[in-house]
């Protein structure tokens, strides 16, 4: 009778396990298992943590979270206590979790996470706090019982890259909204913040040594619209709008950054994509007018209509004046002063080449160098740039344009323009960080064309998280990692940062983190739509673009339009109306392609989760869809 009670209570603690919510950890654990019971926060808690100072840091970091969530008094020792969040260093290296990895365990009577290096009690912490409600987001006390579930948890990243790109150079964002940002994606396991610095409308790191780049690089005049189509700039407008970073602030963000285990990576586009700079030195540049230039704001400077592309000013540093180089030093020595981090990022992607087709000192170099295309002759500026940044300790990483004019296999690669050029780079012997268009882009629209602000594509959720890095034919072994970016021509503001960001930078991070056969796209929906709450609480702004409908459009044989439907995630309903109406769960419900009446102007739509909306009102006019069915 004893053995048959026994059973019986372990098929009961089982299923009791099973039926407990699943858990929303972004990005997945390598393992993961609940267990029966909970683990709840007591009035005053004790964080026991390792020696050393980076581990304190890491207890001080989540005392600080639950303190300002729960109101619980909460302290920090080195001494042993009962009942308490207990942070320790491996005394014999785990050789299975690396230094990133931890051992995360909760149980009822107290919680231990260990780790070998504190950059895994770091990342343990943040799966931790993901076992907690979402009001554990808070930015102020909530009144509430603090229970998470019993798990044990062992994890460790797939890669050691796993990266954010953020623009500040089209539109400058201030000190504290860089380390928000460093802040979000640390919570998500990303451990490298690549910092676009500089472009053509802005130069935003100051260099002591060539004042001109933020007396004058920095700013240009505010405009609003659709950036790219802006009309000439007037002399009478005031440059007033930009901004820059003082050489303190850069130290203050690279030890913030630091604190949480992210490394910065510092860009300095070049030679292309250089306006800013030309404009404060106009002798950096092979045209004589460049005296004349100023930086730009978002009016037209490239047509991209024809094959290739043109500038219509010449916005590239000219590799045949060595006036460059010693700039290029001065440069490369307070940047790599200021930068700890082993790579500075030199650009060398769209260098349009036009005017240097038309350069006497182009031509003349040329012939001294035996070069023969003007590939070559960017080849050439390359492998003189990674001359200067290998003097200061530093190693060169740019985009894959640079492998087109030749470079030396100690230059990494950073692959965007789809697959093709990390799959190369690789098995040239390049280290390759992967950021193709197509799965990272993340300024790409995230929902149909009527709902974004307009770009040149568009990126789902779904795609992202869809990506797999090891592609066939790449060499593994040089691939470092991956990240996002996000290029701000049309994002005017950090909130809508975040809203281009979140959530399909929880993609890139299970990606990145995750061993690839534990990505599962439902157990993610999931997941995101329980991090939504998060950051709602959090008041963080996300995209809510996976509700939306997906829009097929055609014409049949009797000339009529016919819309076809689908939804990105599985579970909604769709509900429509032509009649300028807006609908919800009472109006016609979608079940296959729909005749667009004839005299229609308007067809809205939205998604439904059972009686609950789930989307937003997609507006869609009928000029949109005949426009998209005479493309077909």
């Amino acid at each position: 009778m004893k053995k048959l009670l026994l059973v019986c209570f372990c098929c009961i603690a089982a299923t009791a396990v099973a039926q407990q919510k699943k858990l929303a950890i972004i990005p997945e654990p390598v393992l993961l298992q609940q267990k029966a019971g909970s683990y709840t926060l007591p009035q005053k808690l004790v964080l026991v943590t390792a020696n050393g100072t980076e581990a304190r840091n890491v207890a001080v970091y989540l005392q600080k979270k639950l303190q300002t969530a729960t109101g619980r008094t909460i302290s920090v020792t080195h001494k042993k206590q009962a009942a308490a969040i207990s942070f320790s260093l491996l005394t014999k290296n785990d050789a299975s979790i690396g230094k990133e990895g931890y051992h995360l365990s909760v149980k009822p009577t107290g919680i231990q996470i260990t780790a070998n290096a504190a950059a895994g009690l770091f990342y343990g912490v943040q799966s931790l706090l993901q076992l907690f409600p979402p009001a554990i987001e808070s930015n102020r006390a909530v009144q509430q019982k603090w229970v998470i579930p019993c798990v044990e948890i062992t994890d460790y990243p797939r890669f050691g890259w796993r990266g954010l790109m953020l623009d500040v150079s089209r539109h400058f964002f201030t000190k504290d909204e860089v380390k928000q940002f460093i802040d979000e994606m640390a919570r998500y396991k990303f451990n490298l913040f690549h910092w676009h610095l500089v472009d053509d409308e802005g130069w935003r790191v100051e260099i002591k040594s060539l004042p001109r780049l933020t007396e004058v690089g920095a700013w240009n005049v505010k405009r609003v619209g659709h950036f790219g189509n802006f009309n000439p700039i007037r002399d009478d407008e005031p440059r007033t709008y930009g901004g820059y970073y003082t050489q303190e602030d850069i130290k203050e963000v690279v030890q913030y950054a630091t604190e949480r285990f992210v490394h910065v990576l510092p860009e300095i586009d070049m030679p292309g994509h250089s306006l800013a700079a030309v404009v404060a030195y106009p002798e950096l540049s092979c045209t004589a007018e460049a005296n004349t230039y100023k930086v730009r704001s978002g009016e037209e400077i490239v047509d991209w209509s024809g094959p290739g592309f043109k500038a219509l000013i010449d916005n590239t540093i000219c590799p045949a004046n060595e006036n460059v180089y010693p700039f290029i030093d001065k440069l490369m020595t307070e940047l790599a002063a200021l930068f700890p981090f082993e790579y500075i990022h030199v650009g060398g992607d769209e260098c349009a080449k036009n005017f240097w087709e038309k350069s006497d000192a182009i031509k003349a170099l040329m012939q001294k160098e035996n070069l023969k295309t003007m590939e070559q002759v960017q080849g050439y500026f390359e492998n003189r740039v990674e001359k200067i940044v290998n003097s200061k300790g530093k190693k060169m990483i740019g985009w894959d344009e640079i492998l087109e004019g030749g470079v030396s296999p100690t230059a990494a690669i950073m692959s965007w323009r789809g697959t093709k050029g990390g799959i190369e780079a690789s098995n040239k012997g390049h280290e390759v960080v992967m950021c193709p268009t197509d799965y990272a882009y993340l300024d790409y629209m995230q929902s149909d064309a009527i709902m974004e602000p307009k770009v040149y594509a568009s990126l789902r959720l779904n795609k992202t998280y869809s990506y797999e890095p090891i592609s066939e034919g790449i060499n593994e072994k040089k691939v470092k990692g991956l990240q996002g970016n996000l290029w701000t021509e049309q994002v005017y503001n950090f909130r809508q940062v975040q809203y281009m960001i979140w959530p399909r930078a929880f993609a890139i991070s299970e990606t990145a983190w995750s061993p690839a056969h534990q990505k599962d796209w439902t157990n993610f929906v999931q997941k995101v739509e329980t991090h939504f709450k998060r950051f709602d609480r959090a008041e963080i702004k996300y995209a809510p673009s996976m509700y939306d409908p997906v829009f097929n459009v055609r014409k049949n044989e009797k000339g009529e339009l016919v819309v076809s439907l689908a939804t990105e995630i599985e579970g909604l309903d769709i509900y429509y109306s032509f009649d300028n109406s807006y609908p919800d769960c009472f109006y016609p419900k979608y079940s296959g392609p729909v005749i667009v009446p004839e005299d229609a102007a308007l067809m809205r739509v939205i998604t439904y989760r059972g009686k609950t909306p789930a989307g937003r009102i997609n507006n869609m006019p009928v000029a949109e869809l005949k426009k998209r069915a005479e493309k077909k």
